[in-house]
């Protein structure tokens, strides 16, 4: 039996994060998307409105596959600091699973664009940084977290890790920048920006 064919939405999909992910953003026109995905730029516009809301219903899809395995680790008895090794390991694993997402997430996710002001700051995005504030409150909670730093503001230097060290990795790949590390230099350098906001290593 054959596999059932994709829809238009599917196929527009699937055509922008390709395009996206090779020749940029900015680069990629509705035309260009709507002729990959064997369609009309009409079909792409009444399906996301626009060439911005295509990119945001990317990422919003990306949560969606990553979001059924976060829930089991926050519903767990493991220690707050735990999860959060746990979550963002699972962050790393999904990156570097899907070559596209990793060069849209790190490169295009919260970009400036044109008219000035940041147009992907998607609902995925912000429940992934409700789920790190959560895990840090709990952190804080359990005596785990130094009392002298805001939560917030160590959210911001972990995911600010997060990313460079991907971002790095995938310009060294791309660029031949300087960064010659591998996957697990990253977990180990994550682990141990983390160890610095903690009350004992």
């Amino acid at each position: 039996m054959s596999a059932p064919e994709l829809s238009s939405h599917d196929r527009i999909l699937l055509s922008a994060r390709a395009l996206f992910a090779e020749g940029g953003y900015e680069n990629t026109t509705t035309s260009q998307i709507a002729r990959n995905a064997g369609t009309s730029e009409s079909q792409l516009i009444k399906h996301f409105g626009s060439k911005e809301g295509l990119l945001e219903a990317i990422f919003e899809q990306a949560w969606k596959g990553l979001a059924p395995a976060v829930q089991p680790v926050l519903a767990s008895s493991r220690t707050p600091r735990e999860k959060l090794t746990d979550v963002i390991d699972l962050m790393f694993q999904a990156l570097e699973s899907d070559p596209e997402m990793r060069v849209l997430f790190l490169l295009e996710g919260r970009r400036i664009r044109r008219h000035g002001h940041v147009v992907v700051l998607t609902r995925g995005f912000t429940r992934m940084v409700t789920v790190v504030d959560t895990i840090l409150r709990e952190m804080r909670e359990a005596g785990q977290l130094r009392e002298d730093l805001h939560p917030e503001a160590v959210r911001s230097a972990l995911i600010g890790a997060f990313e460079g060290l991907l971002r790095d990795r995938l310009l060294a790949e791309r660029a031949d920048y300087p960064a010659g590390y591998g996957r697990e230099d990253m977990r180990e350098t994550f682990r141990a920006v983390l160890a610095g906001f903690l009350t004992t290593p």
